[in-house]
């Protein structure tokens, strides 16, 4: 079956350690017409560095982030305190999502509480939940 079916946004970022839980991610926003590009982070460290080094370019940044919680080196919460920091600009462009599988109500509530994450989904993410996202 061929499709004119346009992505809805043109570049998606996901942060996640678990290289499965990265992959089902990548697939599911490609064959649902989510994002054009897909850019996998399996370390936030990396990722925040791709976000700093190209604040200035809006056009190569991610419209979307999803991030889990829990990883080595620097978790979900890390990255939010330091991307906190980057340009109001960036911050407007770019929205973030918390995609964990926790079950903590202390994690759950904290993530809702911060200002730059849009909400918070259990994984795995499912295409109903990619719909709701609508472009600004």
């Amino acid at each position: 079956m061929i499709t004119d079916q346009q992505p809805k946004f043109e570049t998606v970022m996901i942060i996640d350690d678990n290289t499965v839980d990265l992959y089902i991610t990548s697939r599911l926003i490609s064959k649902n017409y989510f994002g054009k590009k897909v850019l996998e982070y399996s370390d936030a460290k990396e990722a925040l560095k791709y976000l700093q080094d190209n604040q200035e370019n809006i056009s190569v940044l991610p419209q979307i982030i999803f991030i889990d919680i829990y990883m080595p080196l620097m978790s979900g919460f890390e990255f939010l305190e330091a991307y906190d920091k980057l340009p109001l600009t960036l911050k407007d462009y770019c929205k973030v999502y918390i995609i964990s599988s926790t079950i903590d109500d202390n994690d759950i509530a904290r993530a809702r509480r911060d200002k730059n994450v849009v909400s918070f989904q259990v994984k795995p993410i499912n295409k109903e939940f990619l719909a709701r996202i609508n472009v600004d």
